[in-house]
């Protein structure tokens, strides 16, 4: 049976915290999906969605019509959707016009593992929980629902907790109440509708095994539940995202120009990227890419079979005088400018200062002396090419059936240029990659302490890895390439991502990143 469902997203999600800063509360990842794929996939695939849009509804538009091209939405404006005059009545009666029929209501942030009960009746669903205070109840009585509770009102083992599903069959009754409700069923939402159903019409009530994502400690039970073997291990990044959706792959960013850019550099890499088959203004997509995480498939031959490849992919950049004088003033903006600032955002974002605590026992002068011994002139003396600028394992896939590589997620300019950018900096990426392992992290197979004085961390390392790290070195020496400035731009990449991460791994990059530099320095 085709019918329609609505889902109100218009909400800020206040209580998701920093994770709705740049996404709607829809869009938060669970298992490299967003809440809101997980939901639209419990829905046969002749169902239409009526979405009522607020808080960054833009962004909840733009990832269904690049996820989704095959499905029907129809997309309401809520306003205002928050402050006193706001409430989920105010969405569905935005919605109203596009549920002249039989439907299903369900929260954003609801999840259920029993299959859908179509609105062929009237219907509320349940959930069996110890703790019922933080919800709206039900009172059911031999399959049927006999009243309906506020949040507080609820008695454990009388009463069960609604859980922000239900069907509504007689849609016209249920309006007619929403229209007459005013400020009550502008509050109340779906319930106080549903109310009115309860004396004349008959509403089943279905118990459903129920994984809520609407708080923080809700959403981490969710994740852990939603887990999946053997899938990519991405690091959250609050305004950039990298979501999988059936056979495609969706990239978010909260910056457009960073979106045109990767857009506009894809078309100079086809041979070596994915192609882009949509794009909006905050995401773009691409079909999925068969292969392996390169850190997955690694072996020293492998690893020497890339090095080889990608010297096809770093194609030398001609430059006359002047453009070489501008690349070199670019490569000084990119290190030195972009280090400067990340450092000062650590600091604020951490509440840390320039300090000169001992690091796994070695004395630290600050991080600004250590700055300013290094050598700009040196290190911004780069090798224009054709770059990636995230080139790193995670990001390289290694079809084997192909007998190819992939490269994922390239960077959307060097210093503003999106056509040259410095060789050696990929050099970097690829090597911090090989000492920072993203799974290892994610497994916190990481410690770092920092106290008043010392600072003391260490990390877990795959031999492989190390191996590589060595036959990097290696590889560079034979080709006349400067191994120290390789390793002085890992250590400033770990010093400038150190700031864009979650506590504790940002103080692990932190102290990772000055002491490599004093080492480096040192031997210098």
């Amino acid at each position: 049976m085709s019918y329609r469902v609505c889902i109100p997203t218009a909400g800020t999600g206040s209580r998701l915290g920093d994770l709705t800063k740049f996404l709607n509360k829809s869009l938060v990842s669970i298992a490299n999906r967003p809440a809101l794929a997980h939901l639209i996939e419990q829905f046969p695939d002749d169902c239409e969605f009526v979405i009522a849009l607020g808080h960054k509804g833009h962004l909840v538009q733009e990832f269904l019509e690049l996820a989704y091209p095959g499905r029907r939405f129809f997309f309401a404006e809520v306003s205002p959707f928050e402050g006193p005059e706001s409430g989920l009545g105010l969405s569905l009666l935005a919605c109203r016009e596009h549920l002249q029929q039989p439907f299903v209501f369900i929260s954003c942030d609801t999840l259920v593992e029993e299959p859908m009960v179509t609105p062929d009746c009237n219907w509320m669903a349940y959930a069996e929980l110890t703790d019922i205070a933080p919800y709206r109840t039900l009172a059911v009585k031999d399959g049927v629902v006999t009243a309906v509770y506020e949040k507080g009102e609820g008695k454990v083992g009388a009463h069960h907790a609604y859980i922000g599903l239900t069907g509504i069959h007689d849609y016209r009754s249920f309006w007619t109440s929403m229209l007459e409700g005013g400020r009550e069923a502008i509050a109340a939402g779906e319930a106080h509708g549903l109310r009115s159903l309860l004396d004349s019409n008959r509403v089943l009530a279905f118990r459903r095994t129920w994984h809520d994502t609407g708080n923080l400690e809700a959403l981490v039970r969710t994740r852990q539940i939603y887990q999946e073997p053997d899938t990519p291990t991405i690091l959250e990044k609050a305004n950039e995202a990298i979501w999988f959706v059936d056979n495609l792959v969706i990239k978010f960013s909260d910056d457009v120009k960073f979106i045109a850019n990767r857009v506009q550099r894809a078309e100079g890499m086809h041979r070596f990227v994915p192609q882009i088959t949509g794009w909006q203004p905050h995401m773009y997509r691409y079909a999925k890419v068969h292969g392996e995480i390169l850190s997955n498939a690694v072996t020293l031959p492998l690893f020497d079979r890339l090095l080889d490849y990608s010297e096809h992919f770093w194609a030398r950049a001609p430059l006359d005088s002047f453009s070489r004088l501008e690349f070199q003033a670019r490569c000084l903006k990119f290190y030195q400018n972009k280090t400067f600032d990340r450092v000062e955002q650590f600091f604020d974002t951490f509440s840390r200062c320039d300090g000169t605590e001992s690091i796994n026992g070695v004395p630290m002068p600050k991080l600004d002396h250590l700055l300013k011994e290094l050598d700009w002139t040196w290190l911004t003396d780069g090798l224009a090419v054709r770059f990636h600028g995230d080139f790193h394992f995670e990001n390289i896939l290694w079809n084997e059936q192909e007998e190819r590589f992939v490269f994922l997620d390239w960077r959307q300019d060097f210093g503003g240029d999106i056509l040259v950018g410095d060789i050696y900096y990929d050099f970097a990426k690829l090597m911090h990659g090989l000492i920072v392992n993203h799974k290892l992290i994610a497994a916190d197979l990481y410690s770092v302490d920092w106290k008043d004085d010392e600072i003391y961390f260490d990390l877990h390392r795959r031999q492989i890895l190390v191996q590589c790290e060595q036959h990097l070195e290696k590889w560079l020496s034979a080709r006349g390439y400067d191994i120290k400035k390789v390793r002085i731009l890992t250590a400033l990449i770990y010093l400038n991502i150190a700031a864009l991460h979650h506590h504790p791994y940002s103080l692990l990059l932190f102290a990772l990143g000055k002491s490599m530099l004093k080492e480096e320095l040192d031997n210098q």
